[in-house]
């Protein structure tokens, strides 16, 4: 049975009008029980992040926390909770990455940070999993070439930046153009959707982007499965239905498939005004992976 690693055991202090969803990762993690194993996410180590942040940001954490001006940035208050929950959605997806490479899909249901620097959180995002994850497989010696393909409705700004310069990774990001964060930064390939954008419109934007993306000949994939991009959703802009949504995750998976490579699926974003369509969703993309992956394994 393959596994997915949660942060459903990590507390998060917020105000009960804030919009953070963190009912979405208990929910999706009981969703998911008795298809695949789930599994507390572990903390991630310092000097593991310190492959990829500036100690200076990460002894500030550990020390002080972010300042009022700071917290501001990221949307969320600052608590030792906060940290503690971003420590394990890293760990998860480190994790999980090791899974993938063992046996061909890894899952964290958590994880898709992908607004922080190397020296700064920005949006929900104060560790930047994925580009943490791949530095930590280079420390060890692997140097594969790396696919992010990060369907999020908002850019990945941060992992852009930290993988401008790198040859080996190619970032793929579809997202709202007129979405958070506000000045783009320069992915590998960059696709910005009108608002509102339906189904159709949406993966006739995608086709073209994936066929671009796989043409780098990844030997590993990450997937930020953001579910922002549904319609209803509070952040996302975009309009996609449940079903276009499993299409979305369809080609994606078949893309990984076909081209026999390992996959690591984290859950990126989903703020929908329906608690119940986000959980929904959410679990839609990792059962589709394990019908889509699984026995091709």
């Amino acid at each position: 049975m393959f596994r997915g690693y949660s942060t459903a055991h990590c507390s998060l202090e917020l105000p009960d009008y804030h919009p953070f969803p963190k009912y979405k990762y208990a929910g999706v993690a009981q969703a998911l029980q008795g298809e695949m194993e789930v599994l507390e996410a572990p903390a991630i180590g310092w000097e593991t992040l310190a492959l990829v942040h500036e100690r200076a940001y990460l002894e500030k954490l550990r020390r002080e926390g972010l300042s009022r001006q700071e917290a501001h940035r990221v949307g969320l208050p600052w608590t030792r909770s906060l940290l503690t929950r971003a420590l394990h959605a890293a760990g998860g997806t480190l994790a999980a990455t090791r899974d993938a490479l063992r046996w061909g899909l890894g899952m964290n249901l958590a994880g898709g940070t992908h607004h922080a620097y190397r020296d700064r959180a920005e949006g929900y995002c104060l560790f930047n999993d994925v580009a943490v994850a791949v530095a930590a497989l280079r420390a060890e010696g692997w140097g594969g070439r790396v696919l992010v393909a990060d369907l999020d409705a908002h850019q990945g700004n941060g992992t852009a930046v930290i993988f401008q310069d790198n040859p080996s990774v190619f970032t793929l990001s579809v997202h709202a153009e007129r979405n958070y964060p506000l000045k783009k930064e320069q992915s590998d390939l960059d696709v910005g959707l009108p608002d509102a954008t339906g189904d159709a419109e949406y993966l006739a934007a995608l086709e073209p982007a994936l066929e671009q993306a796989f043409a780098s000949r990844p030997e590993l994939v990450f997937f930020n499965a953001g579910v922002d991009v549904l319609a209803g959703d509070r952040f996302g802009r975009l309009g996609l239905s449940l079903e276009g949504l499993a299409e979305r995750d369809r080609r994606v998976l078949e893309r990984v498939r076909r081209a026999g490579v390992p996959l690591v699926i984290v859950m990126g974003g989903g703020y929908n005004r329906d608690p119940g369509t986000t959980v929904a969703a959410h679990a839609q993309t990792y059962r589709l992976a394990l019908e889509r992956l699984a026995g091709s394994l």
